[in-house]
């Protein structure tokens, strides 16, 4: 099969032509870079993407604070993963970097924060 997809890896957006028979990548051109390559080849076999949410906040300046998995997903896992991290509600404070979902279906991924919220003040 052929199918051309835009690389999602950078800014430059290369325009892929790629060729599979499967799960198993037969060749691509258009990339700029070995991400390019890359992105196809995951695209192809197991997609995966980084999951951009908020959880609710208990006690914040603002009702909810960012978060995001700290590694990429199975996008076959992306409502699921949605599903665990409505669940969530984090206590101020609440600092970039911090583990509001460890392990998000046992798939060794994290949700963190991404924003900081000292509480109300």
């Amino acid at each position: 099969m052929k199918k051309q997809m835009i690389c999602i890896s950078c800014p430059i957006g290369c325009m892929l032509d790629v060729e599979y028979e499967g799960k198993e990548l037969i060749s691509v051109t258009g990339y700029s870079c070995p991400r390019g390559k890359t992105y196809a080849e995951t695209e192809i076999s197991n997609p995966q993407r980084v999951i951009t949410s908020t959880v609710k906040l208990e006690g914040g300046k603002h009702p909810v604070v960012s978060v995001k998995s700290n590694a990429p997903i199975d996008k076959a896992l992306i409502f699921d993963c949605m599903k665990e991290i409505n669940k969530v509600t984090v206590k101020a404070p609440v600092k970039i970097g911090d583990v509001v979902l460890p392990n998000v279906l046992g798939t060794g991924v994290d949700i963190v924060a991404t924003s900081e919220d000292s509480g109300n003040e």
